[in-house]
């Protein structure tokens, strides 16, 4: 099938990035993306491409250059779906919050919806390529709907799994390590693997059955996890034997078996993958029956969650065992660097936890908004919204987020948290000044130098 015309349903942190790339590198190719939420389309199609939805460095200025050309943001999501041959379904998959599988298992109903709408309004035949992540045999629920549709439409399904980090997303579409394209249809993978191929080298494009590209982001995502639990376990035992984890890091990741990548021992791991793929494991297995399997997977983000308690249990003690009406300002609010994105970050977690100590919180983020953080606490339910909105403040300036604090706790890498004169920041606080560097980014010399007392993740 020839594709002219490519509709993506869903205007998020996959569907936005991914479909600018492939607009850009294919200039012959129609690329619209749609979604109901005509706010985040708006924001799309903002003349002023730094206020897109999302940040992503690169992403804006790929943006502009194809937007109104050959990429468009709408809300006729009906209109889009029927003039197109390839669907992508970009929608997000959240961990289920009830009934059978709660806590655990994906939430499918936007997919299901997705589907049905696709059956519902495609007069032509369709390739519908599933992009959001996704347990192994979802693609057999999406056939299933559309292909009792009644009327005579053709539809082929691929699993198109992403494998993009948040931060590096645009450098990650534009070099990818590999692009894996699942299906039955060899026709449609081709079809796919072409759009992919005006930038992407043929023999990083794979194919293989659509249960084995579905299960294969999972894995992935699983993989890399469970290396950051395994550095930050051997952090707390560094922190008991006196050995520094960055030399430990250091040390095994100079093994080429191993490899230095996903070892930097920090307060956990965020985002809206890891934990939410890593229970989707943990839910399949179990519902094979496989225990062990399910327990061993468990096990990654349980170790997870031991590490930013841990963090903030420090603090506490730290501070003779009191924050209650102490300032603590918290450095970094996005779960990493060069992202706007706050799902499932550290620091939502260690703040929560500070507040029911009866801590101040002061925040500085360069990219998140007061609205944003204040969602994330709101979303907890573990205090009233008035009370979240006293407790913490939200600063544009970090000097000013610092001054009179008692503690630092820097939660997110940012480069620029490095250059800022720490001297200034130490004088402006109260004494004795505390750094708590959940990301071990500071030198802790040099910090200690200028009076500061230090803590860093396993040392």
């Amino acid at each position: 099938m020839k594709i002219t015309k490519i509709c993506c349903i869903g205007a998020g942190y996959v569907g936005g990035p991914t479909m600018a790339v492939i607009a850009k590198k294919n200039p012959n190719i129609q690329v619209t993306i749609v979604d109901i939420n005509a706010e985040r389309i708006a924001a799309w199609n903002n003349e002023d491409v730094s206020q897109l939805p999302i940040y992503e460095p690169g992403l804006a200025e790929i943006v502009k250059e194809t937007r109104g050309k050959n990429l468009h943001f709408s809300t006729e999501i009906d209109k889009s779906i029927d003039e197109s041959e390839m669907i992508f379904i970009s929608v997000n998959t959240p961990t289920k919050t009830y009934g059978k599988g709660k806590g655990m298992a994906a939430d499918l109903k936007y997919v299901e919806l997705c589907a049905r709408n696709i059956a519902e309004v495609a007069t032509t035949d369709k390739i519908v390529v599933e992009k959001s992540t996704l347990p192994v045999r979802t693609a057999q629920a999406i056939k299933s709907i559309l292909n009792n549709t009644g009327n005579d439409v053709k539809f082929d399904i691929l699993s198109n799994p992403e494998f993009l980090a948040e931060g590096t997303a645009i450098e990650d579409l534009l070099s990818p390590d590999r692009v894996l394209i699942g299906g039955e249809s060899e026709e449609a993978i081709e079809s796919l693997a072409k759009v992919y191929g005006a930038w992407v080298d043929d023999e990083r494009i794979l194919r293989t059955n659509v249960w084995s590209s579905e299960l294969s982001k999972l894995t992935a995502n699983a993989f890399l996890a469970q290396r950051i639990s395994s550095i930050n376990a051997i952090s707390e035992l560094c922190e008991k034997t006196e050995a520094d984890v960055n030399e430990v890091a250091r040390a095994i990741g100079m093994d080429s078996r191993i490899g230095p990548k996903f070892l930097s021992a920090s307060i956990g791991f965020g985002g809206s993958c890891f934990q939410k793929d890593i229970l989707n494991l943990v839910y399949i297995a179990r519902s094979y029956g496989l225990t062990e399997v399910a327990e061993y997977w468990e096990q990654v983000i349980t170790l997870n969650d031991h590490q930013k308690r841990r963090f903030s249990d420090n603090l506490i003690s730290t501070l003779y065992n009191t924050v209650s009406g102490k300032k603590i300002a918290m450095l970094g609010w996005a779960f990493k660097k060069d992202t706007n994105d706050t799902r499932e970050s550290a620091a939502i977690y260690v703040a929560d936890h500070l507040l029911s100590e009866q801590a101040q919180i002061a925040v500085y983020d360069p990219k998140v908004s007061e609205q944003r953080i204040q969602a994330d606490l709101n979303y907890l339910n573990t205090r009233s919204e008035e009370e979240n909105q006293e407790l913490v403040d939200t600063f544009n300036n970090p000097y000013e987020a610092v001054k009179d604090a008692h503690a630092i706790a820097i939660m997110t890498e940012w480069d620029e948290f490095k250059t800022y004169d720490w001297k200034k920041i130490y004088d402006s606080m109260k004494k004795p000044a505390f750094i708590f560097d959940g990301r071990n980014i500071l030198n802790e010399e040099e910090t200690t130098k200028l009076g500061f007392e230090y803590s860093g993740i396993g040392k």
